[in-house]
């Protein structure tokens, strides 16, 4: 009776392996020994499957009743079989079986490659080790040791099925002239040292090349860890200045001459500039103001000078000593952009404010300054410095005691509202615009406080008879806790050029924020700035969609003339199109006035309408 059970376990049993080894661990160059034990009857048929392996070796085998031993021995083993699988495979008529060993081969550290910095998404120095046990990784710039921080890091890239070796990047973040220099990677394990070094070039010293401290401290190699703690910003980021410095200088101009006397710094309109082409030639190189420079000549005179009213007492009992930052208070981080004129650069500032030892700052510097672009980029600072509204970007001051010029900046964090509004509107993914950021998609009130804090920038500005002439969210931006300022830095000329319509081949002109008046007859007044205000709130409850954005720039023009409206967006509320529609009146008289435009956005904001999305 047990013989009868028995019998179909001894005639069918599947094959059963064992591997042991003579050791787990072994360096380069030794031995090893791995015994595979089979039992299963009928006997198993039993192979060591070596595909690839590097290694020298010999099998050595023997076999008794139901038992296979196959020996298997590795002599001065490769490191390139580190990690290998080594599989004793087994069958019979019972079917297959198997056991899985990996060897783990211990040798020095070696570097395959570290490559000079390449730009990617951020600069990167590529390298690649290999090592086991697994090296750890240093770095030195220019000798000394490398702090990494979240805007200097090295990261490795998993999953490269390379065996032990290990490839990644250090990567820096918007890198500049600070960062020049020799990058070392240095490597280690219990059995070895190896060490390579690169070299970074991100971009010329943008300082005078005779003053080797420029407007950076000779301590200044931390800094890029240093500005973590204040700065959160990546990418793709925008910056603030007030766009209408060269209006402003226009105004004093006018007024000088208007009224007859000195300004508080005694110049007449001749002393300010010879002429009217002098005049041009200030306005464009200081890239500032309405719609972009022209390729022949700027048509900001003739606009301004047809506008009827200028109140002469602007300047009236205003403090216009404006503020001297000291070259060794600034550190600059990365660049940010560039203009006609010169380039605009993050940078850190100290002794700004009582309040903070440092803060970060945005730094428009001017090249190639002659005499007379000096004297012009004083006058506009002084300008600048009487334009203080908690909704107009913040001029701190220049720095002058040396080359290049610069102009200092508040920083705005979230760069122009356009880009902003993208980022958090329903298509921000389709745009592949950056990932959705936490604040999500802006809702009903977030929209309302946003368009009530440009009115109020806009009523401060008409309360000084200032005409605009570019009003747009492109020329706005967006600071921490969703504040927003009227201002910018000209770079937006280049990166939103389809919004602007060249006309004759020499001037171009926003016509798709523009009033009749002014596409017809370039007449600008602080009406076509409510116009403009119109379409911002358009722009705002289209999260950032061009306006006619389906009609080409010539048809825009004639639905404009012949007082066609933009259609209300799905998204906005009742009370706010008739806010829209109450600054396209046709006849500028007839237009709201910006007062009465933020009162009512302010009551909006503390009790917002409710809107129902009909169209789901």
């Amino acid at each position: 009776m047990s013989a009868v059970i028995l019998c179909p376990l001894l005639c069918s049993g599947l094959p059963e392996v064992v591997i042991r080894a003579s050791d787990s661990k072994i360096q380069e160059g030794g031995n090893l020994t791995f015994e595979c034990h089979v039992t299963g009857s009928p006997t198993p048929t039993v192979t060591w499957a070596l595909d690839g392996l590097a290694s020298q070796y010999n099998i050595q085998g023997r076999i008794w009743d139901s038992m296979v031993e196959l020996v298997l021995h590795l002599t001065k083993v490769s490191s390139s079989d580190n990690l290998h699988n080594l599989t004793c495979q087994a069958e019979n008529q019972a079917g297959p079986g198997e056991e899985m060993v990996q060897l783990d081969i211990e040798f020095p550290v070696k570097i395959i490659f570290l490559r000079d910095a390449e730009s990617q998404h951020h600069w990167c120095f590529p390298f690649a080790v290999d090592g086991n046990p697994e090296p750890s990784i240093r770095w030195l710039y220019n000798g000394s040791a490398l702090t990494e921080t979240r805007y200097t890091y090295t990261q490795l890239i998993p999953d490269t099925d390379d065996g032990s070796v290990k490839h990644g990047c250090l990567f820096l973040n918007k890198p500049t002239h600070l960062n020049n220099g020799y990058y070392t990677i240095i490597v280690e394990n219990k059995l070895g040292r190896d060490e390579a070094t690169a070299t970074g070039k991100f971009m010329d010293n943008p300082f005078d090349p005779f003053d080797p401290e420029g407007i950076i401290p000779v301590s200044t190699n931390k800094s890029d860890g240093d500005v973590t703690e204040n700065a959160e910003t990546r990418v793709s980021v925008a910056v603030g200045m007030a766009v209408f410095a060269c209006t402003f200088l226009l105004i004093m101009v006018l007024v000088i001459n208007k009224c007859g006397q000195h300004s508080k710094f005694g110049i007449h309109r001749s002393s300010v500039l010879g002429t009217e082409d002098d005049l041009a030639v200030s306005l464009r190189f200081m890239n500032f103001g309405g719609s972009p420079p022209s390729s022949d000549e700027d048509s900001g005179l003739s606009s301004f000078v047809e506008n009827p009213q200028y109140f002469c007492g602007i300047i009236k009992d205003k403090d216009m000593c404006v503020q001297h930052i000291k070259r060794q208070d600034i550190v600059l981080k990365w660049e940010l952009g560039e203009g006609a004129f010169g380039k605009v650069y993050l940078a850190e500032c100290a002794n700004l404010s009582p309040d903070s030892d440092k803060m970060l700052v945005a730094i428009k510097t001017l090249k190639d300054a002659n005499e007379s672009t000096r004297q012009d980029f004083q006058r506009e600072a002084e300008l600048l410095t009487v334009l203080q509204h908690q909704h107009i970007v913040r001029f701190y001051g220049v720095c002058t005691d040396g080359e290049p010029l610069a102009m200092v900046f508040e920083y705005m964090r979230h760069g122009d509202l356009n880009r902003f509004l993208r980022a958090h509107g329903p298509d921000a993914r389709i745009l592949e615009e950056v990932k959705m950021p936490p604040l999500g998609q802006l809702t009903l009130p977030q929209m309302l406080h946003i368009a009530a804090q440009i009115a109020s920038g806009m009523v401060y500005l008409a309360s000084l008879h200032f005409v605009h002439r570019d009003l747009a969210t492109r020329n706005c931006l967006v600071g921490e806790g969703l504040v927003v300022k009227i201002g910018d830095f000209g770079m937006s000329r280049d990166i939103y050029s389809t919004d602007y319509y060249r006309v004759g081949g020499r001037t171009m002109l926003p016509i798709r924020w523009m009033p009749p008046e002014s596409i017809m007859y370039r007449k600008f007044t602080t009406e076509s700035d409510i116009w403009s205000f119109g379409v911002v709130l358009w722009e705002i409850f289209t999260y950032g969609k061009q306006p006619w954005y389906q009609l080409s720039n010539s048809e825009a023009i004639e639905c404009i003339t012949q007082g066609r409206e933009l259609e209300r967006p799905r998204t906005c509320p009742k009370e706010v199109h008739l806010l829209m529609q109450g600054c396209w009146q046709r006849e500028p008289q007839q237009r709201l006035v910006i007062k009465d435009i933020h009162s009512r956005l302010l009551a909006l904001v503390k009790n917002p309408p409710v809107y129902l999305d009909i169209l789901g």
